[in-house]
C-alpha cells in the first residue's frame, strides 16, 4: 500500500520555522493502530489524516503516542495542502472532527481557523507543576484537556526549563504557560510529555484557551501572540463569542510516499 504524505511548517512564513505537521490524504480510514504507527514513525508533534466522507471532510490527529481531540497547527497544514496541492475548490473548508465542525478560510496566503472556545476554571496550584516548571505561577486554570499557568513576566516563560518527567505525571493533554508580552499582547509555551511531545513549537488549539483568558484580562478581542519555542510561532487571534479565530501562514517542506506492506 502506498500513501501520499506532505510535511508542512504551520504558523510560519518560511521553512524550518513554526510547527511541522504531517498530512496524509486517505480514500478511506485505515485501522487506528496503523495511523498511530505512522504518526509514531513520523515523530512529529502531529500527523493529520483526512477522508472525504458522505457528510464531508473529516479530520483526525495523532501525536507519536495518542489520538487527540483537537489540533490547530495540523488543521492549518491540512487546509494548506487541500488549497494548494489537492485541487480543493473554494476559499473555505469545513472539517468534521471529534471537536465538532471546524472551518478554515483562505485570504491570500493567510489561513484562519475557526475553533470552539475552551472553558477555563481556576483551580488550586498543583505541586508537581510548580516544582516541575521551577517558577511559581500567579494563577492556575484547567480547561477541557489542558492546564494553563499564568505568570507575571514574559521572561519567566522564555527562561523556563521544565522537568518533563515530573510535569508528565499530571493528568492532562498538556500544560500551557503564559504571560503578558513585552512586544505582543501575550506569549506562551506548550509542554506535552503526556502526549508524546515534550514541547510543541506552535500550538493553535492552546489559543482556544489563551484567547478568552487574555480577552478578559486585557479587555480586548483581537491579539498578536507569540509562542516562545525555539522555532517561534506568530499568531493572530480574535475572540468571537464562543468561537476563536486563529490566523497564520504555512510553508511546504516535503511531498513523499509512505510504503506499508
Amino acid at each position: 500500500m502506498e500513501l501520499k504524505i506532505y510535511q508542512v511548517d504551520a504558523f510560519a512564513n518560511k521553512v524550518f520555522a513554526g510547527n511541522p505537521a504531517a498530512v496524509c490524504p486517505l480514500q478511506q480510514w485505515l485501522p487506528d493502530q496503523v495511523m498511530q504507527n505512522i504518526a509514531m514513525e513520523n515523530c512529529l508533534a502531529e500527523t493529520a489524516f483526512y477522508v472525504n466522507e458522505k457528510e464531508g471532510l473529516r479530520i483526525r490527529w495523532f501525536t507519536p503516542t495518542v489520538e487527540v481531540d483537537l489540533c490547530g497547527h495540523a488543521t492549518l497544514a491540512t487546509a494548506f495542502v487541500l488549497f494548494n496541492y489537492e485541487n480543493y475548490q473554494g476559499s473555505a473548508i469545513a472539517f468534521n472532527s471529534r471537536s465538532g465542525l471546524l472551518t478554515v478560510t483562505k485570504s491570500g496566503e493567510t489561513l484562519t481557523l475557526d475553533f470552539p472556545v475552551d472553558t477555563l476554571n481556576e483551580v488550586s496550584s498543583i505541586p508537581a507543576l510548580e516544582e516541575g516548571l521551577g517558577v511559581k505561577s500567579a494563577k492556575t486554570l484547567k480547561g477541557k484537556t489542558d492546564y494553563m499557568l499564568v505568570y507575571e513576566r514574559e521572561e519567566q516563560i522564555q527562561n523556563m526549563r521544565p522537568n518533563f518527567k515530573l510535569i508528565g505525571t499530571v493528568e492532562a493533554r498538556g500544560i500551557i504557560v503564559t504571560a503578558k508580552g513585552n512586544q505582543v499582547d501575550f506569549v506562551s509555551r506548550f509542554f506535552g510529555p503526556q502526549s508524546g511531545i515534550d514541547e510543541d513549537p506552535v500550538t493553535g488549539s492552546a489559543h482556544t484557551s489563551l484567547t478568552p483568558y487574555w480577552a478578559k484580562v486585557l479587555n480586548k478581542t483581537e491579539f498578536n501572540a507569540l509562542q516562545l519555542s525555539q522555532r517561534i510561532g506568530k499568531l493572530k487571534c480574535k475572540l468571537l463569542g464562543d468561537r476563536v479565530e486563529i490566523s497564520g501562514t504555512a510553508k511546504l517542506y516535503l511531498i513523499g510516499k509512505i510504503f506499508i506492506d
